[in-house]
């Protein structure tokens, strides 16, 4: 017996199913209450925010960095699927693509593709005519760079989707500037499209930052960028200042690290630097090759993407004498085939070695997507034309030349930074115990083979059967042990999800926590992986990209890491280069100190890292001298110093940042509110789960667990085995869920059981929990009626309304009327109920004051987006009328030069100038006319569209009657 009518259990379900309206906590109430994650009331209050009103088109969420931007997006995102709106587009930086992925897979068990130029052409050519566009029997998330996005723009306008998030979204923020064609074609492609813009720096370095970045989302909100300038460019005016934060309200919300130190906890990063010395044969062959990388005509590197392949050569030539080594032996491979096929030599000479290379440096692919060089123009015939003598010889002595740069390389093995790296571990093991962290590090290194060397290295050197390797195929035989392992382990449990991708990251993650020492990792592991448990960070290898940087770190420097985070890099004295760069990444990014790193400055300023990347890798190739070096990368910081000042620190603050007194208070609230919506919504799960599977199911009210050993024949398609509700993955069993198949099922099954009027005992006596309102009631009866209003409409929403009345004409209050059906009950008998007149009137008036409530709400939304359409037509008049000013100071000018002029031909000559700027002035009167009209006409278009969305059609059932004894 669960205690549980099927009348309670028909109610409850529909509480559980119910769309609720923006404002309300339960609007997210199917996020708070999947979501795998510890959610902190600051992500719960900028969800809400999100879905403050049904007009609103989208909004900034624009915490600092650290504060789970990605959690608040996927709360947001989780509600939509569960209201099955799944067309949902994530846009993100290039090397942020995978974590997202392995985010939304870990944290809200929603499926996601990434779609790149390999992906969509293999879509198209199975006969997708839109490969944004997902099947309806196979929805997911599409996630994509910036780049690939304005690339397809209108592929992307048409998918019409439900959502979109832009990641990283201070990229977009100078819209509103001519040459800014990437942030242009995405700005017209999501037009319609419901926005949220995430970024920590919504104002850099001006305030039409502020501007492009909320014409992103709304270009109604204000006028246009002449206009804005115009009104808010200096901000001199107070009055000028509070109207421009009033207007940004509805938009932004920020919160500060300092604002929530009440419930997150922060730890530091303390940097190690190891220094080393590279042996002669090292530094040769380091010198030798960068000789060859600065020659302005090569064979082997195809001019379409000759900066490219210089960084990756580069990066593999800093990482090992074996990375470099297998690049070299590549290049030389395609030279050969060239030199062998007449035909086509300079086709084969113009093709790209992404493939191969990318198997050693994998992040090439998602470097290729950020650099996008633009291709050359190639001549067919200039490709079909043969080799002459003079090119082939040529070709033959670079082959030469780089078959004796792989011999040099391969004959070196041992690397002088792998030596170091044994003391570098050893140091910071030390330094780890004394900080109270286990003895675990992640090694980082950007090639496949640094990863082979290494493994080989560290196990010679008594690390052996301690050491998980961790790359983008995890194919060798170690890897697929530990998951045949892992997957022997968890089998039955919702740890294995079923993607071999992501159950081959877990497996090996769970590996390292468990048993290992030391996690050696390519830049697939910088991508969506939690190590929080791990206190050591290992550079190998640097990227010069700060934003990979920060995501190596994030790893383990990040929320739930309970010790400070060592992070060891290395430092090659005899190179000036590799000196510089680490000063500019330690001393003016502070990437590798502190408690949270580069700051928002910082990475708002460096945007993706890409342009810093491109002048590090210039000043390699153009510099030979240490003074050269020196006066490159003095002008890069200078050039840094400029994009990261400070200047708008204090606007920012006053118009984006709020009270922390209120900042508190609403924080409180919303963590009072979002627990009750979880504890709530667990618990009436629970007790329809027993009631609806009672005689299918083996249950265990302790554990809330039960064991399935057929599916139900309500959803055949259920596995058998044990389920458990509960927030943590695994647990001995698969974790059972409000948006589970099977609990979709139990739900849909209760919400429709039959519920005739009948009269039903609630045991109050019997009841583990005390309820003042409800104790005076024990041993009176009485009639509840239970009503279930649908507003249909663009944002649909339920209530459910409860009357309960005893016999003597008490009225409960609404919350004590729906209290008394959380109490234990049985049916005493089926039976007609007699109701009286004046409960059927107190009913009706309950409804009519429920709707006159939704009425009052709607009304407010409607004044607030018609305060907003005003001060957008007048924005569009204020920059009307600027015009028209312009032309009427030259005028004055020139009257006043007409009047100053000495002679009567001058007089003239300025009268007719001052006849052409009133032909022009009166032009422009028209065309001020004209567009005024235009605008009262957009606005009126625009009036018409948020009725219609505002517009609602309510209809009532009533789900039962029944009369109550309370014993």
């Amino acid at each position: 017996m669960t205690g549980l009518t099927d009348h309670q259990a028909a109610l409850f379900a529909r509480e559980l199913q119910r769309r609720c309206p923006s404002g309300e906590t339960g609007r997210i109430g199917t996020a708070l209450l999947d979501a795998q994650v510890d959610l902190n009331p600051h992500q719960v209050d900028a969800a809400l925010f999100a879905f403050q009103s049904p007009l609103s088109k989208g909004v900034i969420l624009a915490d600092e960095v650290g504060l789970g931007k990605t959690i608040e997006a996927g709360l947001v995102l989780t509600q939509r699927w569960a209201e099955g709106r799944r067309r949902v587009l994530v846009v993100a930086p290039a090397s942020l693509r995978k974590q997202w992925a392995q985010e939304l897979a870990d944290k809200f068990y929603l499926p996601s593709t990434i779609l790149e130029a390999k992906s969509f052409s293999a879509a198209v050519k199975a006969g997708a005519r839109n490969a944004f566009v997902r099947p309806t029997d196979n929805p997911a998330v599409v996630i994509c760079s910036y780049q690939f996005a304005a690339r397809h723009s209108d592929d992307l306008a048409a998918a019409r989707w439900d959502l979109a998030i832009l990641d990283e979204a201070h990229r977009l923020r100078n819209v509103w500037k001519s040459g800014a064609k990437i942030a242009t074609a995405i700005r017209a492609a999501l037009a319609t499209t419901p926005k949220l813009l995430l970024t920590a720096t919504p104002l850099q370095n001006s305030l039409m930052e502020l501007y492009g970045l909320v014409s992103i989302i709304d270009e109604n909100h204000f006028g246009d960028a002449k206009s804005f300038k115009a009104q808010y460019a200096r901000l001199v005016d107070l009055g000028r200042f509070d109207e421009l934060k009033a207007r940004l309200e509805p938009v932004c919300h920020r919160t500060l690290r300092r604002q929530v130190v009440e419930y997150v906890s922060y730890t530091n990063r303390v940097p190690l630097t190891q220094e080393f010395q590279p042996s002669d044969g090292e530094q040769a062959l380091y010198d030798m090759v960068s000789d060859y990388l600065r020659r302005p005509e090569l064979y082997a590197l195809p001019s379409g993407q000759r900066s490219l392949m210089v960084l990756v050569m580069r990066k593999l030539l800093a990482s090992s004498t074996f990375a470099i080594a297998g690049a070299l032996g590549t290049l030389a491979g395609k030279l050969r085939s060239a030199l062998r096929a007449d035909d086509d030599a300079r086709s084969r000479l113009a093709a790209t070695v992404d493939e191969e290379l990318a198997d050693d440096y994998e992040d090439l692919p998602a470097q290729a997507e950020e650099w996008s060089d633009p291709p050359p123009d190639e001549d067919q015939e200039e490709l079909d034309r043969p080799l002459t003598e003079e090119e082939r010889a040529a070709l033959v002595a670079e082959i030469d030349e780089l078959t004796g740069f792989r011999d040099l390389a391969t004959s070196i093995t041992e690397n002088a930074r792998g030596l170091a790296l044994l003391s570098a571990l050893q140091t910071g093991f030390t330094k780890a115990r004394v900080l109270g962290a286990a003895d675990k590090a992640v090694i980082f290194t950007e090639s496949r083979r640094t990863q082979d060397y290494l493994v080989g290295l560290l196990s010679r050197s008594g690390y052996e059967g301690r050491i998980v390797l961790f790359n983008g195929s995890n194919s060798d035989p170690e890897s697929r042990a530990i998951y045949r392992e892992w997957k022997e382990r968890h089998q039955g449990t919702s740890r294995i999800t079923g993607s071999p991708t992501a159950d081959m990251r877990a497996a090996l993650v769970e590996r390292f926590r468990d048993h290992g020492t030391v996690m050696i990792a390519t830049e697939a592991a910088a991508e969506g992986i939690n190590l929080q448990f791990c206190s050591m960070v290992v550079n190998y290898d640097l990227p010069w990209n700060p934003q990979r940087i920060e995501q190596r770190i994030g790893r383990c420097h990040r929320y739930g890491q309970k010790h400070d985070v060592v992070v060891v890099n290395f430092l090659n004295r005899r190179n000036a280069a590799d000196v510089r760069v680490f000063e500019l990444l330690h001393e003016k990014l502070r990437l590798f100190s502190g408690v949270f790193g580069a700051s928002d400055d910082v990475l708002g300023a460096i945007e993706s890292g890409v342009d810093i990347e491109r002048r590090i890798v210039d000043i390699y190739q153009d510099c030979r001298t240490s003074d050269e070096i020196d006066a490159q990368f003095t002008q890069l910081q200078l050039d840094l110093d400029q994009q990261i000042s400070a200047t708008m620190e204090d606007t920012r603050s006053k118009l984006l940042e709020h009270f922390d007194a209120e900042v508190h208070d609403r924080l409180r609230v919303s963590l009072s509110e979002s627990t009750e919506v979880i504890d709530r919504s667990s618990d009436v799960l629970w007790r329809i789960t027993e009631h609806v599977l009672a005689g299918h199911a083996t249950i265990d009210p302790a554990t809330r667990s039960f064991a399935l050993a057929e599916a139900p024949p309500f959803a055949p398609a259920t596995a058998p085995g044990r389920y458990r509700l509960t927030r943590e993955d695994g647990a001995g069993a698969m974790r059972y869920r409000s948006q589970h198949p099977l609990a979709l099922a139990v739900v849909d099954r209760a919400a429709v059981l039959p519920c005739p009027s009948a009269e039903l005992c609630f045991d109050y006596s019997g009841w583990p929990v005390r309820s003042q309102a409800l104790a005076p009631l024990v041993g009176t009866s009485g009639i509840v009626i239970a009503d279930h209003l649908r507003l249909a409409g663009e944002e649909p929403e339920d209530h459910l309304v409860i009357l309960a009345v005893t016999d003597d004409g008490t009225t409960l209050d609404p919350e004590a009327g729906r209290r008394l059906l959380d109490v234990p009950a049985r049916v005493e008998r089926e039976a007609a109920i007699d109701i009286p007149d004046t409960v059927i009137e107190l009913a009706a008036h309950r409804l009519d004051a429920l709707l006159d409530a939704i009425s009052g709400r709607q009304g407010a939304w409607f004044e607030e987006e018609m305060d907003k359409l005003d001060r957008w037509a007048d924005d569009k008049r204020t920059g009307l009328k600027a015009d028209l000013k312009a032309h009427d100071d030259v005028l004055k000018e020139f009257k006043r030069e007409a009047r100053q002029a000495p002679s009567l031909p001058d007089k003239l000559a300025i009268q007719r100038k001052i006849r052409k700027v009133e032909v022009t002035r009166n032009e422009a009167w028209r065309a001020y006319d004209d567009e005024a009209r235009t605008v009262e006409e957009a606005k009126e278009a625009l009036i018409d569209d948020v009725e219609r969305r505002l517009a609602v059609d309510p209809t009532v059932e009533r789900l039962w009657t029944i009369r109550f004894t309370i014993s």
